[in-house]
């Protein structure tokens, strides 16, 4: 009986070792795999505020999602009362497709009208609004703003826009302007 829970112990010994060790080798791995997409940082995703479906803080930093435009949900402080039909599913859809991602990565550019950085977001490699327009959850904005200097992601987006299913939502540009109560 005691030769049992002996080998049993250094059996479970032996696969937490194991498992220790291919977790490292795993982290080193993707650690020193190439950025996704040249100046792309990655993103360490504890200091993350989930805000909607194209913004979130990043620690202080308030990000505003390049090339698409996601529904709207409930934001009292900038004067959105009721959430925007798909506006929920798009939040939680860029939430859950951060916290799942083995590696986020971060291309920041300039700031918006509004004073947030502006960026691309990759999650495993993929840049997110692309994701978001694959699933009818967003509107490209590409054709509007410009690629912003980065053409081939512009690209990106404008293919997955056509090949996309249309939003079954307003636009949110269209649905802020009747819904919006300014102060």
């Amino acid at each position: 009986m005691a030769g049992r829970r002996w080998a049993r112990r250094v059996g479970t010994l032996a696969l937490t070792v194991v498992l220790i060790a291919s977790g490292a080798c795993n982290r080193r791995t993707r650690e020193s795999r190439p950025p996704s997409y040249p100046g792309a940082e990655p993103v360490d995703i504890s200091r993350i505020k989930f805000d909607d479906g194209d913004s979130f803080m990043l620690g202080k930093e308030a990000i505003r999602l390049l090339g698409y435009d996601t529904p709207e949900t409930r934001s009292p402080e900038v004067g959105i009362y009721e959430d925007q039909k798909r506006g929920p599913e798009a939040a939680e859809s860029t939430k859950v497709w951060i916290l799942r991602a083995d590696r986020v990565e971060i291309v920041r550019d300039g700031r918006g009208r509004y004073g947030r950085r502006l960026a691309h977001v990759f999650v495993d490699g993929e840049l997110i609004g692309v994701r978001h327009l694959h699933h009818g959850l967003a509107y490209e904005n590409v054709s509007h703003f410009g690629d912003n200097g980065f053409p081939e992601l512009a690209d990106l987006i404008l293919d997955a826009a056509a090949e996309g299913p249309k939003p079954d939502f307003e636009q949110p540009y269209k649905w802020r302007k009747k819904h919006q109560k300014r102060k």
